[in-house]
C-alpha cells in the first residue's frame, strides 16, 4: 500500500493506541494523529515492497576496472523491530569489480530498500552486502553500518553517545587482510567534503 493511500485499518490502531496511552484522541492536537501516524509507518516500512531489480533498474556497465570502489557515509534511517523506535547512521560499502559496476547512486538506493523495514542494524548490514554481491558478482563486497539507536538512547540504559557498528565482508574482503585493511582505513579517514 503507498503511503498516500489512506489505511483506515491502521488508523483505527493508532486511535486505539492513543485511548490506551491515556490521551484523547478528539483532542485538537491529536485529530488528525492516526492518518499521520499511518502515512508515516507506511512510508518507513516501504522497502518490503521493493524489487532489488527495480533499485538497480539495469544501472550495470561493463568497465574493467580492478581496484576498490567505495562509498562512504551514506545516511539511513531506518526503525528497530524489537521496540519500533529508529535507529540510524551511516552506511560504507565497498566492493572489488569483476568486470562491471554499479551506477553510484545505486548503492545509496540499496541502503535505503533494506533500511525502510522493520530491521536489526546487523540484519540490514548484511543484507546490503548480499544485495551488492548479487548483482555484481565481485571479487568482494565490504559493508560497514555506524548507527545510533534511539531504543538505547530514549529508554533503557539510556546511553545516548553510544555507536553500534556492524560489518559484513564477502570474497576478497573475508580472505585478503590487507584488503580489508584498506577497505577499513578508508572508511575511518575523515570524509573531505564535510
Amino acid at each position: 500500500m503507498s503511503e498516500n493511500q489512506p489505511n483506515p485499518q491502521m488508523e483505527a490502531l493508532v486511535k486505539k493506541m492513543l485511548v490506551e496511552l491515556g490521551e484523547d484522541p478528539q483532542r485538537e492536537g491529536l485529530k488528525q494523529t492516526p492518518e499521520r501516524v499511518a502515512k508515516s509507518y507506511q512510508y518507513l516500512v516501504s522497502g518490503h515492497q521493493v524489487e532489488l531489480k527495480d533499485v538497480v533498474n539495469g544501472a550495470l556497465f561493463a568497465e574493467e576496472v580492478d581496484e576498490m570502489v567505495l562509498v562512504k557515509d551514506i545516511e539511513f534511517y531506518s526503525l528497530c523491530e524489537h521496540h519500533m523506535l529508529p535507529f540510524y547512521g551511516r552506511a560504507h560499502i565497498a566492493y572489488l569489480p569483476k568486470g562491471k559496476i554499479i551506477g553510484l547512486s545505486k548503492l545509496p538506493r540499496i541502503v535505503d530498500m533494506f533500511a525502510r523495514r522493520l530491521q536489526v542494524q546487523e540484519r540490514m548490514t548484511v543484507q546490503i552486502a548480499e544485495a551488492v554481491s548479487e548483482v555484481l558478482e565481485p571479487l568482494g563486497v565490504a559493508v560497514v553500518t555506524e548507527a545510533a539507536h534511539l531504543c538505547m538512547m530514549m529508554r533503557g540504559v539510556s546511553k545516548q553517545a553510544s555507536v553500534t557498528t556492524a560489518s559484513c565482508m564477502l570474497g576478497t574482503f573475508r580472505s585478503d587482510p590487507r584488503t580489508r585493511s584498506e577497505f577499513l582505513s578508508l572508511v575511518r579517514s575523515p570524509n573531505p567534503l564535510a
